[in-house]
């Protein structure tokens, strides 16, 4: 059938869309190996001296250069205990804000990209948010030139707005030009993009790459590449059918672009589809967010859902993708960027005790790529399929957003406090997200439904099953498959 052919048109759309979850990727990760280096150019900025004994010791566990002094630098031992405490805190909270300020942009922006992509078209809204990715890839680029700490901020800031806008442009446009038969599969493409842009940053990461005190600006810069690249292709990629016959209503153009992406110029069948989805949600009336927490028919999947992404981020998650490699210095490994390239999770208990014998620092590491595999297996995609399933066409782009805005925020609190949560509770830290994760998987055993293959009816009906009610279930509405948006 014409519907299952991977044409060429199709596969550049798809590349071309992926850029962005790539660059997305390469955000999250490429703060995490140049850590040290950053925080002695911080230093060097300010003017705090770098008698700091830790300082200097988690510095050279990452490079062997020199490090870099400023002419009013105090001789050591001219600074009272209290003034470097100080100038640790000083540092310790610009630190905490260059790797948080990215989840804060991501939250603001979160609620916009559906917004964005139904007023200007799928193509035109990913060439608008790359201006976004170019302006903070250019202020982290230059960062060495001016006040590195406050460029820094901004760029990672403006990077996650871009990032919180192509969370939810990038699997929109993928599903909307998907073959139906192929949708899943290719909608995993984006999850893949963002999990290979963070190992590449960690690799370009490397000390003897980019992750050195010469080149590190040139490192956070980098995600500039595919956002022009992407911006250049974007010309040559066909508008979303979807779009065009459902919002716009111009089918000659809907047509037009199916015929490119599936090679064949009998689009009937995709063309009595998308009728169908237009009548469908003509029919159901849009659900404000309120609506979701005042009705009672949505008041109880919504916390669900909003569970299942809090659960995500509070799995500690993005504390390894943020921060693996002080995590791995901790555990007494001697060249932590190189564990951190493998980087993929993290099993708590063996990581809180890996400071009490030497070989568990191997124990640790193996540990932490098993905790990744089985992330990215459940807790990764699976809350955003079942937010999809949870709610019809009416409700769903409201709870999708309110989704995506719990995730971003969840990420914002890990990426602020971990550094505290650590220096106040040293390598037992993750037994705190060990007691949150056994809480999550209770909750989730009892109160999550199964969604494989149901209605939104038999859903419903799950759910007031759950509740303990006898409220009559929603009239059925089939579901429709919907990929996954975000992941981390």
């Amino acid at each position: 059938m014409t519907e299952d052919k991977v044409t060429g048109t199709l596969v550049l759309a798809v590349f071309t869309a992926v850029l962005s979850s790539f660059q997305f990727g390469y955000d999250i990760g490429v703060i995490n190996a140049p850590q040290q280096v950053i925080i002695t150019h911080y230093r060097h900025v300010l003017g705090i001296s770098l008698d700091d004994r830790k300082a200097i010791n988690n510095y050279d566990l990452n490079s062997t250069e020199e490090l870099p002094t400023s002419p009013g630098d105090p001789t050591p031992g001219s600074r009272t205990e209290e003034e470097t405490m100080t100038s640790a805190s000083l540092i310790t909270m610009f630190w905490s804000l260059s790797v948080s300020s990215f989840a804060v942009g991501g939250m603001i922006a979160s609620f916009f990209g559906g917004l964005l992509g139904d007023k200007l078209g799928r193509i035109k809204a990913l060439l608008v948010a790359n201006i976004l990715s170019l302006v903070g890839a250019l202020l982290m680029g230059f960062s060495k030139l001016g006040p590195s700490h406050i460029l820094i901020i901004s760029g990672r800031g403006i990077s996650g707005l871009y990032c919180g806008l192509i969370s939810g442009l990038v699997p929109m446009y993928i599903g909307e030009i998907a073959p139906t038969t192929l949708r899943g599969a290719i909608g995993a493409l984006h999850q893949l993009a963002v999990v290979t842009g963070i190992l590449i940053s960690q690799i370009v990461g490397l000390d003897f790459i980019l992750g050195n005190h010469e080149l590190w600006h040139i490192l956070l810069g980098l995600s500039a590449v595919p956002a022009i690249l992407q911006c250049l292709l974007l010309f040559f990629c066909p508008e979303s059918p979807r779009y065009l016959y459902i919002k716009l209503d111009e089918e000659a153009k809907a047509k037009k672009s199916l015929k490119r992406l599936r090679g064949s110029d009998d689009v009937t069948k995709d063309i009595t589809e998308m009728r169908k989805e237009r009548e469908e949600g003509s029919n159901e009336k849009k659900v404000s967010i309120i609506q979701l927490f005042t009705s009672s028919s949505y008041r109880q999947p919504i916390l669900v859902a909003l569970m299942l992404h809090v659960a995500q981020q509070f799995s500690g998650i993005n504390a390894i993708f943020y921060y693996s490699t002080s995590i791995f210095q901790t555990a007494g490994i001697s060249q932590p960027v190189y564990a951190t390239i493998g980087v993929g999770a993290v099993n708590t208990v063996f990581t809180a005790v890996s400071n009490k014998l030497p070989w568990m620092s191997y124990v640790s590491m193996t540990a932490i790529f098993l905790f990744v595999s089985f992330f990215e297996i459940g807790p990764g995609p699976i809350p955003w399929f079942m937010v999809a399933e949870f709610f019809s066409q009416g409700p769903r782009p409201a709870a999708l957003a309110i989704a995506a805005f719990s995730n971003w925020t969840g990420n914002f609190i890990i990426a602020l406090c971990f550094q505290y949560i650590v220096d106040f509770c040293g390598p037992y830290v993750f037994f705190l997200f060990a007691g949150l994760v056994l809480a999550f998987t209770l909750f989730t055993y009892f109160k999550v439904p199964e969604t494989k293959g149901k209605s939104f009816e038999e859903i419903a009906a799950e759910f007031q099953k759950k509740k303990g009610s006898a409220e009559m279930p929603k009239p059925a509405v089939e579901m429709e498959f919907l990929g996954p948006t975000e992941n981390i």
